[in-house]
């Protein structure tokens, strides 16, 4: 089974960044596509972006531009680098391998002034 540690996740002004990791352990990490959601208060879980094994990514469209995800196989982490952060960007971000069930305790990011 495989085990997912989010981290990154703070307090940031609207305009600002955050960097979000996510580790994972108990796989062989390098063949898998990768995922963050995000779920704000009161809302469902959402897809934010994703990156395949090959490297090519694809992103929700209210993210596109300002958002990147990347991933290190080496150290079985896969990076979301949020920039120019809006309000509506708070939520709780959880990485997700879709060939699982389970999910990481996730990492808050609260974008406020």
């Amino acid at each position: 089974q495989v085990q997912l540690v989010e981290s990154g996740g703070g307090l940031v002004q609207p305009g600002g960044s955050l960097r979000l990791s996510c580790t994972a352990s108990g796989i062989i990490f390098s063949i898998y596509t990768l995922t963050w959601y995000r779920q704000a208060p009161g809302k469902q879980r959402e897809f934010v972006a994703a990156i395949f094994s090959s490297g090519s990514t694809n992103y929700v469209d209210s993210v596109k531009g300002r958002f990147t995800i990347s991933r290190d196989n080496a150290k079985n982490t896969v990076y979301l680098q949020m920039n120019t952060l809006k309000p509506e960007d708070t939520a709780v971000y959880y990485c997700k391998i879709p060939d699982y069930n389970n999910w990481g305790q996730g990492t808050q990011v609260t974008v406020s002034s």
